[in-house]
């Protein structure tokens, strides 16, 4: 099946440059450009794009605000991307927010090519995306302001002991590997636990279990 693709950034040479990339990949098709928020708003509801490339910082309507539309809840797509959100910075002060309004990844705007078509590829499959040197900073940063809720808390009741010891070391920003090698069991059997965990709390990706584990407290930030 093709990917498609919906770019919005307020640089012209940005948009361009990344859309000459991912259309030269197979199965991978950009169907729309957008200059700024508003415009990328319309743009996906219009396209229905599977994945949408988002600036976080445009003019007239940012991407923050752009992502909350496309994903809000309250006013459901009949069909609802995934949103990697394109930051400049290794922290930047709006991918926090960002996380919950729904997106599903943040990419460096000065990664590498195959980082951004991987980067498509893993969040159109379903799976979210952060990148590497933002990763454990970006948790624990996030995690500094998130109180513990008695909701999360109460949701917990749901998990088995090994998921919720799956759903701790995915809050500490490990990966399957190293959950697999922590918990001496098998890659395919952490993967079918995160399944589960997904499902039972109704969490998006791997993203919002992460701050799942810091809103039920079965993770701290780093000091």
């Amino acid at each position: 099946m093709t990917i498609s693709v919906v770019i919005a950034d307020d640089q012209t040479m940005v948009r361009a440059g990344f859309a000459a990339l991912l259309d030269a990949q197979n199965g991978i098709q950009v169907v729309g450009q957008a200059a700024d928020g508003a415009e990328a708003v319309d743009l996906v509801r219009r396209e229905k794009p599977d994945v949408v490339l988002m600036d976080v910082r445009m003019p007239e309507l940012d991407g923050l605000e752009a992502t909350r539309r496309i994903l809000s809840p309250a006013h459901p797509l009949p069909h609802v991307p995934r949103v990697i959100m394109l930051t400049t910075f290794d922290i930047d002060d709006y991918v926090y927010e960002a996380l919950q309004s729904g997106a599903s990844g943040f990419l460096l705007k000065d990664s590498l090519p195959d980082e951004l078509v991987q980067a498509v590829r893993v969040v159109a499959a379903g799976d979210a995306l952060l990148a590497p040197s933002i990763t454990r900073r970006l948790i624990e940063q996030f995690g500094q302001s998130r109180p513990t809720t008695p909701r999360a808390n109460l949701e917990l009741n749901a998990l088995t002991a090994r998921e919720r010891e799956v759903l701790t070391l995915i809050g500490s920003g490990r990966s399957n590997g190293e959950i697999s090698a922590d918990l001496f069991i098998s890659e395919q059997t952490v993967k079918t636990h995160v399944g589960k965990i997904l499902q039972k709390l109704q969490l998006r990706d791997r993203v919002h279990a992460v701050i799942f584990a810091y809103d039920a407290g079965l993770v701290a930030p780093a000091s």
